[in-house]
């Protein structure tokens, strides 16, 4: 059976904000709760379902993963999720909370809880790809951020500009109501104000009331030499902005490294496979090979020469020490692994069929060890098979 949608569990927009999804989950987990659901057999599966959601939602790289690839961009990311108090929902701190947010405290000993306040804007996330080059040399980047700013028009207040909240008439403003039943004291959040405190009665026209706007902001940001895949940049106070004026939140760029049409990365090591003409390989001779360099001269892509040894075979391997990518935060370099596989040239011409005719005839068994060591190998092979030697 196939994942519903974590926003469609919830009951919230892609878009929404840490508060009101905070504010979702505990109405829905309050809602299916099974202590709450006596006789229901569905709603341990659905209180399980809303856990799920949530602790995947609230965590910004856990949503940031979701958001582009799904469920499977956070398979094996969520804990277990069990049933009852034990569930181990992620948007409390410990099981009394949702006790006490479901109940309150049994026995009249309440909690007292005032209304929110300031709270932490949520975490961003980027992914960012980068070419090879970059990642040897570093650079400097420009990139476009979206994410959530405080309304300038209301300051964050949500009120229209001249106008203030008002204290919610249903808590006094303290975000939460209490109901006693006998011997029971029943605590929840103000379903009026949401746990606000207070209500805005004219919203700022530019924000809706919210206090915050979305936008996208351009940042520069410095890539370090020496990164590779799956490195991250953390940059303080660059993520969304914070509820009734509390801080930023943290932007987390993920770097993703391209593939390279020459190159292969292994750490620090680079690789390469070159091609050797036949004649070089038979002759020897010096080879020009690509390697990555810095400098204000070099465009990323310059030359080495390589003696490429007398009668080379593919597979042979030309170490080329310190010429691989940069080691991150250090002055050391990996190294350039040359390969060489040797081609043969095709569409002769007539007199060069008959040369190489004239080189075959004279070619003598000693110039060609590995085929005679496997023409020797493959005789005793064939003889075990027929019975040759019995």
């Amino acid at each position: 059976m196939s994942k519903r949608d974590y926003y469609e569990v919830l009951g919230v927009e892609r878009t929404v904000d840490e508060v009101i999804l905070k504010s979702a989950f505990r109405k829905k987990a309050m809602e299916h709760h099974p202590d709450r659901n006596q006789g229901d057999s569905g709603a341990e599966a659905r209180f399980k379902e809303v856990n799920e959601a949530y602790s995947v939602l609230s965590d910004a790289q856990k949503r940031a993963a979701y958001d582009r690839f799904g469920h499977e961009g956070v398979n094996g990311q969520q804990g277990g999720f069990g049933g009852g108090f034990g569930g181990g929902a992620q948007g409390f701190s410990n099981v009394e909370d949702i006790f006490s947010e479901m109940f309150g405290d049994i026995f009249g000993q309440q909690q007292r809880r005032g209304p929110q306040g300031a709270q932490r804007g949520p975490d961003v996330r980027a992914d960012y790809e980068i070419t090879l080059e970059q990642a040897y040399k570093g650079a400097d980047v420009e990139l476009d951020i979206p994410t959530t700013m405080t309304c300038e028009v209301c300051h964050g207040a949500g009120a229209k500009p001249g106008t203030k909240p008002v204290t919610c008439s249903t808590c006094g403003g303290q975000g939460r109501v209490r109901a006693s039943n006998g011997f029971f004291a029943v605590e929840r959040t103000c379903p009026t104000c949401n746990g606000q405190g207070q209500m805005i009665k004219d919203p700022c026209t530019n924000c809706n009331g919210h206090g915050q706007v979305r936008q996208n902001k351009t940042l520069k940001v410095r890539i370090p030499a020496g990164v590779d895949d799956g490195a991250r940049i953390l940059l303080k106070g660059e993520g969304q902005a914070g509820h009734k004026g509390g801080p930023k939140g943290d932007l987390y760029i993920f770097l993703t490294v391209a593939d390279h049409e020459i190159f292969e990365r292994d750490g620090a090591d680079l690789h390469c496979s070159i091609p050797v003409p036949m004649t070089k390989a038979i002759l020897g001779g010096d080879l020009e090979v690509p390697c990555l360099m810095g400098g204000e001269n070099c465009d990323g892509q310059c030359k080495l020469q390589i003696a490429v040894p007398e009668g080379a075979q593919t597979g042979h391997k030309v170490k080329l020490k310190g010429r691989g990518m940069p080691v991150l935060n250090s002055k050391h370099k990996g190294d350039l692994i040359v390969e060489l596989f040797i081609e043969t040239p095709k569409h002769l011409t007539a007199r060069q069929k008959e040369l190489m005719k004239e080189f075959a005839t004279l070619a003598e068994e000693q110039s060609y060890a590995q085929s005679q060591g496997f023409m020797h190998k493959a005789k005793r092979f064939w003889e075990d098979i027929t019975g040759a030697n019995a």
